[in-house]
């Protein structure tokens, strides 16, 4: 696309991997960008995520793709382990990225923030320990009071901070109305433990279990991480969350009491409830959403960092090309929000496979990775799990984003 100087000032709420990605992407182009993140500082917990599809292709355009791929992971496998770690079934990594036509990684979700963060240029005001009160939308800007009372005011603010997203709720409705509520929690957490990071090697190995799943891999600096998934009625979440991993999990076997055993403190592991966010539209007035604030597709679609990154290039190339605010912001939801219905469709359709809540969901599961070794279903089952392609970002580099259409200037 053509660049342009974007001069406008943008407020991203939310210093994780889709704020970061749009305030590379608008500095890139000019833009003045101030960050706010609630957090003192950049998250170390997290879990591992396989980046892929048109986030691959934005990370790529941004320039951030070498960095990476260097602290990405090779996994070998990924394996169904019964309880006393013996493998039921699997299938090859390998056939996963030839799916994707070997542009894959696997990465830890700290890693790709920092990946991004890295990129970010050095005229970003990223500010932690910061957060939203208030937002004043106008027709002609936009201004935000602070959690210490202080005011900004800018052209744009995009709120990138996640599900529970405070700009949501101040600017748009109440999370009630958005949030759909996928019966699952989720946690992620690490531990030390040498003879288990031995014995999963280069895989991820999940058990095979019913009603509640455990995911191991091995780390570079000697530590096993650790995901879990497990139904829960309520989205409201538990007061104590390691207590409630020891209580979900307890009956498992192999490594798991030994995960439970080592887990660390409620305040120190990742604890969720696994939702989407569905809203009908991304943006109103100056204030507009982005990633998991405004499209979450649930870790279950497995592809929700990849579209942070991938729509906030999309929506950074859109407001540095097109004629207004408002077809920008309009023509970043046109062109992403069929690529995000599909992956959030895929996402809910994979529930019972992901988590089987009978021995006959967990007999069809081990069966279809039995056949994806034969040559024709391997690539059906490959397929499926990474999804319809897009060439959301292609299109893009090749200028078919908004372009002028009037005599307006450039924003």
């Amino acid at each position: 696309m053509t660049e342009r100087r974007l001069n406008v000032r943008v407020l991203i709420c939310g210093a994780g991997i889709a704020g970061l990605a749009l305030a590379q992407r608008l500095a890139t182009h000019g833009a003045e960008v101030t960050v706010l993140e609630k957090a003192s500082g950049p998250r170390a917990s997290g879990y591992m995520i396989d980046f892929f599809g048109p986030g691959y292709d934005a990370a790529e355009a941004m320039g951030v793709l070498p960095r990476i791929l260097q602290l990405g992971y090779h996994i070998d496998e990924v394996a169904y382990c019964d309880a006393r770690g013996r493998r039921r079934t699997g299938f090859r990594y390998d056939r996963f990225a030839k799916a994707s036509g070997g542009r894959v990684t696997s990465v830890m979700r700290p890693d790709l923030e920092r990946a991004l963060r890295e990129h970010v240029p050095e005229q970003v005001d990223l500010r932690y320990g910061r957060t939203i009160s208030a937002v004043d939308n106008r027709p002609d800007g936009v201004r935000v009071t602070l959690d210490d009372g202080s005011d900004l005011a800018g052209d744009l603010l995009v709120g990138c901070d996640g599900v529970h997203s405070v700009v949501r709720a101040l600017a748009f409705a109440s999370e009630a109305w958005s949030v759909r509520y996928l019966g699952f929690h989720t946690a992620a957490f690490s531990f030390f433990d040498a003879a288990a990071h031995a014995e999963i090697g280069g895989r991820f190995c999940m058990t095979d279990s019913l009603h509640r799943a455990m995911g191991f891999y091995g780390l570079r600096d000697g530590k096993v991480a650790v995901f879990a998934v497990h139904p829960a009625r309520d989205s409201e979440l538990p007061h104590d969350a390691r207590l409630e991993l020891r209580r979900q999990y307890g009956g498992l076997g192999w490594i798991a009491p030994r995960a439970l055993a080592a887990c660390p403190p409620a305040d120190e592991l990742y604890y969720d409830q696994v939702a989407q966010v569905v809203m009908p539209s991304w943006s109103r007035g100056r204030v507009a959403l982005l990633g998991d604030a405004a499209y979450a597709v649930s870790l279950l679609a497995g592809q929700g960092a990849a579209l942070a990154v991938a729509g906030a290039y999309v929506l950074g190339e859109h407001l540095a090309e097109a004629p207004s605010m408002d077809a920008a912001l309009a023509g970043y939801e046109r062109m992403l929000r069929p690529v995000v219905l599909d992956k959030q469709a895929t996402a809910r359709k994979a529930v019972r496979w992901f988590v089987p809540s009978t021995r006959s969901q967990l007999w069809l599961r081990r069966a279809a990775f039995a056949a994806a070794r034969l040559p024709v279903a391997d690539r059906l089952v490959a397929a499926s799990l990474v999804g319809k392609p897009s060439a959301v970002i292609a299109e893009l580099a090749g200028g078919t984003a908004s372009r002028p259409t009037t005599t307006e200037p450039p924003l």
